[in-house]
This record gives structure tokens, C-alpha cells and sequence, in this order.
């Protein structure tokens, strides 16, 4: 529990209320994987806004649940925002998908959803 993903900010947030951080841990597998898929399809296509767009939405969950990728998530966020057509973003992007997609695992694992 809790080796790719911390909760100590997320069981701040709810007062420990169990039933509020199980919603939040929902939530969080709710939209992260989608808006990373989006955010993967955008970088590939070169969409800078999308690329932009998924990147910040996903910013407050990433960093509320510690994922680790905070930074590497707001390199390919400025990417597309920045349009930066000759930067090359995919290691960032590469760890942020890496990382959201063990958390992901693991907290459907540790919250049986």
C-alpha cells in the first residue's frame, strides 16, 4: 500500500474520513487514466492545446496523491502551452504515464474498485 502513491496530503484533505478519501482514491481512477490517454494522444499528434489542456487538469490530482511526476508532468504541460515545436517532451511524458499508471494499479488494488 501506498509504494507508488502517498495519501498523507489526501487524509489531510478528509479529515481522515475513510468514506471521503475511498471517493478521492474513485475520483482519482475516475479521470487520471482517461486525461493521461488524452494528454499521450496529444503529445503524439502535436496538439498543443489538448497537450496543454489534459496536463493541467491532471496537476491537482498528481500532486495531491504524490505520484512523484509533478515536475515532469509541468515540463510537458509548458510543452504544449508554450508550443515548444522543437523540444522533444516524451521522457517527461513517458514517466508521467509510467507513474500514473502504477498508482492507478495499485489503488484499485488497495481500495478493491
Amino acid at each position: 500500500m501506498e509504494q507508488h502513491y502517498k495519501l498523507y496530503r489526501v487524509r489531510e484533505l478528509a479529515d481522515n474520513d475513510k468514506e471521503f478519501i475511498a471517493a478521492l482514491a474513485a475520483a482519482f481512477l475516475d479521470e487520471v487514466p482517461e486525461d493521461s490517454q488524452r494528454l499521450k494522444k496529444a503529445v503524439a499528434e502535436k496538439d498543443y492545446y489538448n497537450t496543454y489542456q489534459a496536463a493541467h487538469k491532471m496537476k491537482p490530482t498528481i500532486d495531491l496523491f504524490e505520484l512523484g511526476v509533478l515536475e515532469e508532468l509541468i515540463v510537458v504541460q509548458d510543452w504544449g502551452k508554450l508550443e515548444k515545436s522543437g523540444e522533444d517532451c516524451s521522457k517527461e511524458l513517458t514517466l508521467v504515464m509510467d507513474a500514473v499508471e502504477r498508482a492507478s494499479s495499485e489503488i484499485k488494488s488497495d481500495f478493491n474498485l
